[in-house]
């Protein structure tokens, strides 16, 4: 397990299929190594990034998928990417199959959004 994430460990332990929890171990190191200012929280019983306080990431799973939710204001925003990138969305999160390449630059496109967009916000949420 990578140290850049151990917040994580616990987390990602529970996940069974070891494809499934390498996946989304990469993911979670690539935003580590991309935005080291980020705090790495587990809330909710789901793994998030942070920033002063406020919400910027997190991430939940399920059989199919790996539910990404950046905040639904930022959605709305680059709904358009997320539906060129091959993505399913619902109003409040996108999924990333688990045989899905993963887009990183919308990834980094998103988290760099809401930290930009978050940086005078003195609330977890929207």
């Amino acid at each position: 397990m990578e140290d850049k994430i151990k917040e994580f460990t616990e987390f990602l332990n529970k996940i069974d299929n070891l494809k499934n929890r390498e996946k989304l171990e990469e993911i979670l190191v690539h935003i580590s190594e991309t935005f080291p200012q980020l705090k790495r929280e587990i809330k909710w019983n789901q793994p998030m990034f942070t920033h002063h306080g406020t919400y910027i990431i997190g991430f939940s799973t399920a059989k199919p998928h790996i539910a990404i939710s950046p905040e639904k204001f930022t959605l709305d925003k680059l709904r358009e990417d997320i539906e060129k990138s091959g993505y399913t969305s619902s109003k409040m999160i996108f999924r990333i199959k688990w045989t899905d390449d993963v887009d990183y630059d919308l990834l980094d496109k998103m988290i760099a959004f809401n930290i930009e967009d978050k940086k005078d916000y003195g609330k977890f949420w929207r």
